[in-house]
């Protein structure tokens, strides 16, 4: 008896752990809904493994990303939706689709900023065939904040509403901290809170000027932090301290000796 291809078997699990009759009570109660955030959960464990260079979890984790997939696929064949083999065939149909210069047309074969004016242009063309008229209608309203910040500015710079360079952003950045500070100062926390947003806002913005992810950024920026932070621990258990038995002014400058040691390094 031949064996199943290990993507057919593990569709199969999927479906065995979804019957009423006999499957697991957890997976047999759950919705597209209740599943996302696992989802969502699953691509950043992704990204951290490829961030810390562990390939060998890599390969768990993208297992891990596709079961989500799978789950997804089957949750929707049980509702006459579609099923996996749907959702591979519409992506080999759009990769196709968006890639003219690999699958068909020989005039697009060109270098790498006109391919990706291109992709652009084509991804336009399916928001229109989907009705979705806006220049914003599909940037996804579940990507992460920063994510989305920059995405939906990079969308609208596409269509002339842009700053022309990063010196008009860094007047803005000054404008929104300016007003930031002065509603701290008034005590409005519930406007304070909205020139927050104002700002990290235009910081993203500034990011996709400088071609910069601001996901990827923040994500090293906490990385370093951490980083750092576990130098001071490690100094005070020298003496047999925490950090809540030190002050300001001593993990400050442990901190800063943290931060010559990597410049050093």
């Amino acid at each position: 008896m031949t064996e199943p291809r290990p993507i057919d078997r593990l569709i199969q699990i999927m479906e065995r752990l979804r019957d009423p009759d006999g499957g697991c009570p957890w997976d047999v109660a759950q919705t597209f809904a209740t599943i996302a955030p696992y989802t969502i959960e699953e691509a950043y464990e992704v990204a951290d493994a490829i961030e810390r260079g562990d390939l060998d979890e890599l390969k768990g984790e993208l297992g891990d990303l596709l079961f989500q997939v799978v789950f997804h696929a089957r949750m929707a064949e049980e509702q006459g939706l579609f099923a996996f083999d749907d959702v591979a065939v519409a992506m080999a149909d759009k990769l196709e689709r968006r890639h003219p210069h690999v699958f068909g047309d020989e005039a697009a074969r060109t270098d790498a900023v006109a391919q990706k004016a291109r992709w652009e242009d084509i991804k336009a063309g399916e928001r229109v065939a989907k009705a979705q008229h806006g220049v914003l209608d599909d940037v996804p309203v579940g990507l992460p904040a920063l994510a989305r910040a920059a995405k939906l500015t990079r969308r609208a710079g596409r269509v002339g509403f842009d700053w022309p360079s990063t010196d008009e952003v860094f007047d803005k950045l000054h404008e929104e901290v300016a007003e930031l500070r002065a509603e701290i100062a008034a005590g409005d926390l519930d406007k304070a809170r909205e020139e927050m947003g104002d700002l990290l806002f235009v910081v993203a913005n500034l990011a996709r000027k400088l071609e910069v992810e601001p996901e990827d950024a923040l994500r090293g920026a906490n990385a370093k932090f951490v980083r750092r932070f576990a130098f001071i621990e490690a100094e005070l258990a020298k003496d047999g301290r925490a950090p809540d038995q030190s002050d300001l002014a001593e993990m400050d400058a442990l901190w800063n000796a943290a931060k010559a040691a990597e410049k050093a390094g």
